[in-house]
């Protein structure tokens, strides 16, 4: 039987670029199909949607979500990246993927990590906007993580104050999610969140999420590395004023949407592909 479907080849000339990009799309319990002209999901309830592929930057599949073959070639072929979280704290299980069709970033990345002296000044980069008054030109990486938890553990203290929040340090055991305060809850939450649309626009570009400069050893230490420029507003903040909001009461959906508006509002796709770049290269 011949193949007729209407599905039009997408090529890297007719992608949108990760700036224009929605960034992410979150669903549960439901499946993702191919129909003749488009990815469509279909949720528990049988209704369908139509999705856009080329224009979201990242699915994020939760619990009870199915994918078929088909499907994820399509994605793929539209660089959209493909993640398994887990329900409420978006906890991030594994990721599909896309090829990239250039590895020259992620050859200079290679080089710059590999010698003692580039790759503490690609970390001397990554700090100087989180501490835009202090000299760090001679400060070691050693040197500059202990400057960054005190800068956050200050945060965080900060933001405490200023919401109202009652806080008793940062506290999250893996698989005991729901034991976490409020606070805690939302900063696991949103932190997951963030690596899953870091780690999307580090491969879209050409990067590697497993070469790192600040964090070594860890799953995704370059994705943590950049991940770490926005969590203060992205993630602190944002988990202290829900937290104010919520008033005890953890409202996923909420989170969801307050989430998804603040990354828009701080046009993080848009930043991160000239941030990183700019990090890297030293311009």
């Amino acid at each position: 039987m011949p193949d007729n479907r209407l599905i039009i080849k997408i090529t890297h000339d007719n992608l949108p670029q990760i700036k224009d990009r929605y960034p992410f799309l979150y669903l549960e319990r439901g499946r993702i199909e191919i129909d003749d002209s488009s990815v469509k999901w279909i949720d528990s309830q049988n209704f369908v949607v139509r999705l856009p592929i080329a224009t979201i930057g990242t699915i994020l599949l939760g619990p009870g979500t199915s994918v078929t073959h088909e499907a994820i070639k399509v994605m793929s072929a539209a660089n959209t990246t493909v993640c398994w979280v887990g329900e409420d704290s978006l906890l991030f299980y594994a990721i599909g993927q896309s090829p990239t069709s250039d590895s020259r970033f992620m050859r200079q990345q290679m080089s710059l990590a590999s010698s003692p002296d580039t790759r503490t000044q690609v970390a001397r980069r990554m700090f100087a906007e989180r501490f835009p008054d202090d000299d760090i030109s001679t400060a070691s990486i050693h040197d500059l993580m202990g400057k960054e938890g005190l800068r956050v553990r200050a945060l965080y203290e900060e933001k405490a104050r200023e919401y109202g929040v009652g806080w008793k340090g940062r506290r999250y055991v893996p698989g005991q999610f729901e034991l976490s305060d409020i606070t805690n809850k939302i900063l696991t939450a949103a932190n997951t969140a963030l690596y899953a649309l870091v780690l999307s626009v580090v491969f879209s570009i050409g990067f590697s999420p497993y070469i790192g400069f600040v964090h070594t050893g860890s799953p995704l230490p370059f994705v943590y590395d950049i991940a770490d420029l926005y969590k203060a507003d992205l993630c602190i903040d944002f988990a202290f004023s829900m937290t104010a909001r919520f008033a005890g009461d953890y409202d996923r959906k909420a989170l969801l949407d307050e989430f998804r508006k603040r990354v828009s509002e701080h046009m993080l796709l848009e930043r991160m592909p000239d941030d990183i770049k700019r990090i890297i290269g030293g311009q």
